[in-house]
Parts: structure tokens; C-alpha cells; sequence
């Protein structure tokens, strides 16, 4: 295993951490408690795209900074999950850079559905404008009145009616539907539930005016909105779509959602971590510049300790994320269960303790809008239940030990 940089990576990720330091931090700086005020309670009908974060997609995509994630040569910027992943760690550091540099979710995941599993027809209409950056999208899978850690809990319809989808149901937590740019909507639902378990659903294209589609509300993550994305809840009443917006066909849902979480669950690790290392950075730089009974707060109470134990923990889980971001790149989604489950477990959970540790030292602040560090922890306890909850990562890497030791005996 080699997770040395290539030359290119390294290029790319010296611009990237100069573009983000020097382009994005002032800007995200002056508008951190704006964002906020916009949020207007959450009534997303009032978001609005902010012109100082479009004039920086406008400068990134200029500097060719623009579709990193994607495999694709053309289409992006041709890297491994493993070239890539040093990328995602520097856009971590900021919740503005994944967005200016067109490498967001959740249009990064749909792009790459689009990318890999896309007719000709619905990437000149869809993948197109995404790539481009001038229309957003969401994700809508996870539903309100079920375990939706368990996907074949899922209620909500997609029914095959002739040479259209009839699409019903409720969904929540469709993060990006509040944009005032989405556009299209991937929506997964039951088609056959008497086909085999992991035949009985598929992924449809729903244009975001369709319809029968109707956002409920927005709803907030530790009294946050964040807006102009939003997590959504949403009603498909009767929405009726063409059958030529099928993704791969009916029942091929769990095949290509597969597919959409595993480089996106390296690309959700990788931010972790580089939002780890910012909470670190912040917590030395408070320790040594506050003082308290006549010490710097560094050297009070085990601060030194906790640094050091969270240095060890960074750098093991961005070592475990290369590891799980090789063997994808190897052996595809499939044959990385256990990494891609271990990374889900342990990146979030290392944010999060960078981010209450951090929160600690820096007393009534560190809970404030003053500084990033209870963002960085809300979005911490998010990840640990998105895109599959510790529990059910927790389960795979299991049974997967499991199976090992019954061949063993």
C-alpha cells in the first residue's frame, strides 16, 4: 500500500489549501454570522445565493479547481479516490470550500450517479448543468415514519404505470432541497416488493417543479437551518414521471446507491479530518494565548494531554481513510465494506471529540457563531447517524469478521 501523493496531488492540494486560506476564510469570515441572520427562520423560500460565494465558484472554476472529485478526466479532474482525498481534507477546513469548488453534497454523489449509471439523455440534461455548476440538487432517501437505517423498511413508491413512474410518499432530511438553485430531485423508492430484497426499489430523476412534489419544511440540525442548502421534508403526492428517468433501470436502486455512498462516505471522512485539524489548530491557539490563574490554559487541567491524544487520533483516522480510499480504488465499493464502515465509525467520532475539546478550552466562546467549533461538532453528530448510523457500520464490519473467522475454522 502506497499512499504517498503523486506530484499532481500535491499540486493540487498546495493550491487548494492557498485558495482556501487566502480566497474563502476572509469571505467565510464576514459572513459566518450573516449566514445565520439569513436563515429567517427557517422560511427557505426567502434563501438566497450569497454573490461573494458565487464570484469564488466563478475564480475556482477559472483556476481549475472545479469538479476535483470526479474520475473522470473530461468531466473533472481525473484523480484516484486516493489522489483525491488530500483534496477533501483541505475543503474540510471550511464549510464554504466544498461549495466553491463544486465538490458538495450532495451533488457530488448525484453527479457520480449520474456520471456512472446516467443515459446520454440524462446527462446532456442533468449532469451537464451540475458539472457546470449553475443548477444544485438533493437526495431524497431516508423517510420520517420508519427505521431508515434499514433501506427495506422504505414505504414511500416508485410504481412502473406504463411508460411513466408514479411516485408517493414522504421523505426527510433531503439535504440541498431548499437551494434556490435545486433543480432535480433523486428520489428512491419501492417498486416490487415482491421482487428479491435488494431488487425492489429504484432511483428515479424528478425534476424539482414537478407536480405533486411539495417541500413541508425545513428542518434544523441543533437549531440551525443552514441555509441556502437545508434538510428538507418532503410530500410526493401522485408525481408522475416519465419511465426514461429511471436510473439503470427499475429495481436497480440498491445496486447504484451502493455506488453514490461509497466515495462520498471517503469524502465525508476526509473533511472530518480536516475539520478536526482546524479544531486543533484553534484549541493550541487559544491554549497558548489565554491565560488563567497565571498559566497559559495550555498547560492547565491536562491540556497538553488531550492534544496529544488528539493528534494520535487524527493521524490514525486519516490513515485508515487512505486505507479504505486504496482498497476502493482496488477492489470498488464491494470489496471495502469493512473499511468504508470503519472510517463512517471512526472519522466523525474523532471530529467530534476535536470539536467538544476544543469547545472546552475556549469556554463560552466555543459554543458562540464567533467561531466555527460548534458547527464543526453539530456536523460531527449529524455525520454519525447520515449515510448509515455507527450501529449498523459497526454491524457490517462484523459480520464481515465473522464470515472471515467461519472460513478460517
Amino acid at each position: 500500500m502506497d499512499f504517498e501523493p503523486s506530484q499532481r496531488t500535491r499540486e493540487l492540494q498546495q493550491r487548494v489549501a492557498a485558495f482556501v486560506a487566502e480566497r474563502i476564510a476572509p469571505v467565510e469570515a464576514r459572513l459566518w454570522g450573516e449566514l445565520h441572520a439569513r436563515e429567517h427562520g427557517g422560511d427557505w423560500t426567502r434563501w438566497t445565493t450569497d454573490p461573494e460565494v458565487e464570484a469564488l465558484k466563478a475564480e475556482a472554476r477559472a483556476a481549475g479547481l472545479w469538479n476535483l472529485f470526479l474520475p473522470d478526466p473530461e468531466l473533472g479532474a481525473g484523480l484516484t479516490t486516493v489522489e483525491y482525498a488530500p483534496l477533501a481534507e483541505e475543503m474540510g477546513r471550511s464549510f464554504l470550500a466544498p461549495e466553491v469548488f463544486n465538490c458538495n453534497a450532495p451533488d457530488t454523489g448525484n453527479m457520480e450517479v449520474l456520471h456512472r449509471f446516467g443515459t446520454p439523455e440524462q446527462q446532456a440534461t442533468w449532469l451537464t448543468p451540475l458539472l457546470e455548476g449553475r443548477i444544485r440538487s438533493a437526495f431524497c432517501m431516508t423517510e420520517p415514519d420508519v427505521a431508515s437505517s434499514d433501506a427495506t423498511n422504505m414505504a414511500a413508491t416508485a410504481r412502473v404505470d406504463g411508460d411513466e413512474v408514479v411516485i408517493d410518499g414522504r421523505k426527510w432530511w433531503s439535504s440541498g432541497i431548499g437551494h434556490p438553485d435545486c433543480r432535480l430531485i433523486l428520489f428512491m423508492g419501492l417498486t416490487d416488493p415482491d421482487a428479491p430484497r435488494h431488487q425492489q426499489h429504484s432511483i428515479v430523476l424528478v425534476p424539482r417543479d414537478t407536480p405533486g412534489v411539495t417541500v413541508e419544511r425545513m428542518l434544523p440540525v441543533f437549531g440551525a437551518y443552514d441555509a441556502p442548502y437545508g434538510h428538507g421534508e418532503v410530500r410526493f403526492d401522485g408525481v408522475r414521471v416519465p419511465s426514461a428517468n429511471l436510473i439503470a433501470g427499475a429495481g436497480a436502486g440498491f445496486f447504484v446507491a451502493q455506488g453514490r455512498l461509497g466515495p462520498g462516505r471517503i469524502h465525508h471522512c476526509m473533511r472530518c479530518i480536516g475539520a478536526a485539524e482546524r479544531c486543533l489548530e484553534l484549541m493550541v491557539e487559544r491554549g497558548l494565548s489565554r491565560e488563567a490563574f497565571g498559566k497559559p490554559l495550555i498547560n492547565l487541567g491536562g491540556n497538553r494531554e488531550r492534544i496529544a491524544d488528539l493528534r494520535i487520533a487524527i493521524d490514525q483516522a486519516r490513515l485508515l481513510t487512505l486505507h479504505a480510499a486504496w482498497k476502493l480504488d482496488r477492489e470498488g465499493p464491494l470489496g471495502a465494506l469493512t473499511e468504508i464502515s470503519a472510517i463512517k465509525v471512526v472519522a466523525p467520532n474523532v471530529l467530534q471529540q476535536a470539536a467538544d475539546e476544543a469547545i472546552q478550552l475556549f469556554g463560552g466562546a466555543g459554543v458562540s457563531n464567533d467561531v466555527p467549533l460548534a458547527a464543526f461538532f453539530a456536523t460531527a453528530r449529524v455525520l454519525r447517524i447520515a449515510d448509515g448510523p455507527d450501529a449498523v457500520h459497526r454491524g457490517v464490519i462484523a459480520r464481515q469478521e465473522l464470515r472471515r473467522g467461519g472460513r478460517r475454522r
